[in-house]
Parts: C-alpha cells; sequence; structure tokens
C-alpha cells in the first residue's frame, strides 16, 4: 500500500494554531501488518468524518511491518474524540496485542502550514 495523500475533511481556518499528531506502529509479525492493512479502509472513513479532523495521511510499509499515521486536528479533543469512538476504538484495541512497538507525538502548527510534511512527522518520531 503506498502512502494515502493528505485528506482534508474540513478545511481549517486560516493562520489557526492546529493540533497535529503522529504516530508509528511496528507489529510483530508479517500477519500483524496484514491485520493492520485490513482494518485501515474503515478507520479511514472515519477520518473523513470526523468532526474537527484538518487532514490525515498514513504510510504503509507492510513488509518492514511498519505503519506512519500524520494528523492535524481542530484540538486534542477532536482528536480524542475520534479516537475514542467509530471504528477506531475497537481497532486499537484489537490491534495493541500484535504491537511490537508504537510510538506517539504531538504538537502544534499554524493551519497555514498544513500539509506537514512527513519528513517533520518523521523526524520527530525517531
Amino acid at each position: 500500500m503506498p502512502t494515502l495523500p493528505w485528506t482534508v475533511p474540513n478545511t481549517p481556518p486560516r493562520a489557526a494554531d492546529v493540533h497535529v499528531f503522529a504516530s508509528r506502529f511496528e507489529t510483530h509479525t508479517l500477519w500483524g501488518a496484514l491485520r493492520f492493512l485490513a482494518r485501515t479502509p474503515a478507520v479511514w472513513r472515519q477520518v473523513g468524518r470526523a468532526p474537527g479532523a484538518y487532514g490525515a495521511s498514513l504510510r504503509a510499509q507492510p513488509l518492514k511491518r511498519t505503519f506512519w499515521t500524520l494528523s492535524a486536528w481542530e484540538s486534542s479533543g477532536a482528536l480524542n474524540a475520534f479516537a475514542r469512538s467509530g471504528n477506531h476504538r475497537p481497532t486499537s484495541r484489537g490491534l495493541a496485542g500484535q504491537m511490537k512497538d508504537a510510538k506517539f507525538v504531538s504538537w502544534t502548527t499554524s493551519s497555514d502550514a498544513l500539509p506537514v510534511p512527513w519528513e517533520e512527522a518523521v523526524r520527530r518520531l525517531t
């Protein structure tokens, strides 16, 4: 699966502060990576309808068993509401046992700086 392009569910106001969230997941096995891939479409559809979501992208390296997410939100509250609802909640719980490593980072930037470059997210996660 190639990188899913930056998708903008809701257009942010100009020059507004936005909450950026990035994650990196590594599964124990290739089977875990396949399970991650199988559950991705439902969560991706949820992002596309999420209130307060200003943008999102996913980078998948299934043969390396590694997945990266990058998203921008109206607030940390909007991100938390997304994470605790819809398909994301049961998916994250269902995949937790498959994870060898998971890393998360968040920061604030201007909506004028969106989309956040992948290089910036990778730098913050490594």
